[in-house]
């Protein structure tokens, strides 16, 4: 794709689980390589839930978090781990912390985390997403939607104080949903009516087709562009 990634400004982590955080080291090495060579490289700001990088782990497998330290990834960026919203451009947000509003959706946890010494129930309180403010409405690119891919809608609209949703880009964690939060999922986005929906990973083919019959749901696949 011909971008430098040794330019980036920002580094955007959605939550701490593996399939999100593992990229991690490679752009780690890339950074140490062109340091070595002194080759022009910014120290991007690395945006994250100050929980995304606690221990997460399921008892049967071990460890689904990062592999890399906060105290490591102090050396290579600038961090900003944040439960609030962050202002990254005049228009574009990253959304914190993600109240959970909608009863039907987050209710399940995803094995454990640790919090103050004591390992809990991992409820993902570290997912998050980004909104992008347009002309034509917001558009919301999410990671996982552990929070509720409703609950981070409502959320997006209510911090950047626009009804108007013209795009939701990203993973809506609806993997065999129950038939309350399809339901209501459903019943949302029928009542949103965004422009169009880009519905990508931890979405399942039953979940696809219920919310095609009440939006626009675009054909979406690794190397797409969007514009």
């Amino acid at each position: 794709m011909k971008i430098n990634l040794l330019d980036s400004d920002y580094v955007i982590i959605s939550h701490g689980h593996l399939d999100h955080t593992w990229g991690l080291p490679h752009l780690i090495n890339l950074i140490t390589e062109a340091m070595i060579e002194k080759q022009p490289c910014k120290k991007a700001e690395l945006v994250a839930h100050p929980e995304a990088f606690s221990l997460k782990l399921i008892p049967e497998i071990g460890p689904i978090g990062s592999i890399v330290s906060v105290e490591m990834l102090k050396h290579y960026f600038s961090l900003k781990l944040s439960h609030k919203p962050l202002w990254l451009t005049p228009n574009v947000v990253f959304l914190g912390e993600i109240p959970r509003k909608y009863d039907f959706e987050a209710k399940n946890p995803i094995g454990k985390t640790m919090k103050d010494g004591e390992e809990i129930d991992d409820y993902l309180f570290d997912d998050t997403a980004i909104a992008v403010r347009s002309s034509k409405g917001l558009i919301v690119i999410t990671g996982c939607s552990h929070a509720g891919i409703c609950n981070i809608v409502e959320y997006a609209r209510q911090i950047c104080q626009e009804d108007r949703v013209y795009d939701i880009i990203g993973g809506f964690h609806l993997l065999n949903p129950s038939q309350e939060q399809l339901e209501n999922t459903v019943k949302y986005f029928e009542n949103l009516n965004p422009d169009q929906v880009h519905a990508c990973h931890c979405v399942d083919l039953p979940s696809k087709i219920a919310l095609s019959r009440v939006s626009n749901l675009v054909e979406v696949g690794s190397g797409i562009v969007i514009e």
